[in-house]
């Protein structure tokens, strides 16, 4: 097991490496630049503004941005050969002057460094971090409740094949993932929130001036967001669930616990069950990714403080160190996702051998 993680870790290197080039290049592709946010005053002559793009070398070629994000404007040594990124960043007041170098010598993406943020004038990191627990709590609550209901469902389905219960369940997951994410966001939120008000109309704490809320006050923030983003996930796993359960329920050790007399449900969720779940771990992985990175819809509807409304922003205040420091972050969490897949396959069917 050890050396299938290593392996895939050095193989996630070069991909690693391609994902930030296709990123930066679309990065550098779109129109637009960011002096507009690195000096808000309109009073701002052309000269002035051609003075800034020039200063962060906004004009230079693609190969040379790149490397001064990913590298950094420290050198950096490469088995013995030395490395330099380019220049450093200035920063720049409101009418904008220099104010020296007072950003400091950047050290690149792979020395953890992913630039500032031209719109808080804060590391991007910091910015980012800000807003991981908010969007890690919702993703991880929406995929537990995505599988505690869609698996048993699954399950029942299988088991009581034909039935009005499974007729039931396969209508409402078709329908449930024609739903658009935004559609039925915005509809619960119109129902339960502004005509019954029944549950808060957004963000993730009640808003009082002292700032004190309680555990059920948690609760109702997180209902509509958690159903909304759980919503495909129960409909997915309750359908991977049926189709998978039905196959193993049709082979010839289901038949023989059935055979010497065990009981119906610990035939289905001991042995049938169990089996399963490994065409489940196949999409176990990139759903834990899926729904993080998915809740960009999620948390801009209902308000959610999480990297889902920051990337929004940033790509409409074109902040392209946080957008960048974002992107990283998820794919970062797409492969481990994958890993976490083909880690599971060992631990539900012991006939697989990882080496």
């Amino acid at each position: 097991m050890i050396r299938f993680l290593l392996r895939r870790i050095i193989q996630a290197i070069p991909t690693m490496i391609g994902i930030t080039i296709i990123a930066y290049f679309i990065m550098w592709a779109a129109p637009g630049n960011p002096a507009s946010q690195l000096a808000l005053n309109p009073e701002l002559t052309q000269r002035q503004r051609q003075a800034m793009m020039e200063a962060i070398g906004a004009f230079d070629p693609f190969h040379m941005q790149y490397m001064r994000w990913l590298i950094g404007d420290a050198p950096i040594e490469v088995f013995g050969i030395t490395i330099y990124g380019g220049r450093m960043m200035p920063t720049f007041d409101r009418r904008g002057n220099q104010d020296g170098e007072v950003m400091g010598t950047r050290l690149g993406v792979i020395r953890g460094d992913f630039g500032m943020s031209y719109v808080s004038r804060q590391p991007a990191l910091d910015a980012i971090m800000l807003r991981v627990p908010a969007s890690v709590e919702l993703g991880l609550i929406s995929l537990a409740v995505g599988l505690l209901i869609g698996l048993p469902v699954g399950v029942l389905a299988a088991v009581w094949q034909g039935s009005i219960f499974d007729q039931a369940t396969r209508i409402m997951a078709v329908l449930v993932s024609s739903i658009p994410v935004f559609w039925l966001g915005i509809m619960l939120l119109l129902i339960f929130g502004s005509w019954l008000g029944w549950l808060p109309m957004g963000n993730r704490f009640p808003l009082s001036v002292t700032g004190e809320y309680s555990l059920v006050d948690r609760v109702r923030h997180l209902i509509l967001p958690v159903f909304t983003l759980s919503s495909f996930s129960i409909a997915t796993f309750s359908r991977y669930m049926r189709a998978s359960l039905l196959d193993v329920l049709n082979q010839d050790y289901i038949r023989t616990a059935y055979a010497k007399g065990l009981a119906s449900r610990r035939v289905w969720f001991r042995h049938g069950m169990v089996n399963a779940l490994i065409p489940i771990a196949t999409i176990l992985g990139p759903s834990l990714t899926g729904v993080i990175a998915g809740a960009v819809l999620t948390e801009t509807i209902y308000s959610w403080p999480g990297m889902g409304t920051l990337l929004v922003a940033s790509v409409t205040q074109q902040d392209y160190s946080v957008i960048m420091g974002i992107v990283i972050l998820l794919a970062l969490a797409t492969i481990i996702g994958y890993m976490i897949s083909d880690s599971l396959y060992a631990l539900l069917d012991p006939r697989i051998r990882l080496s």
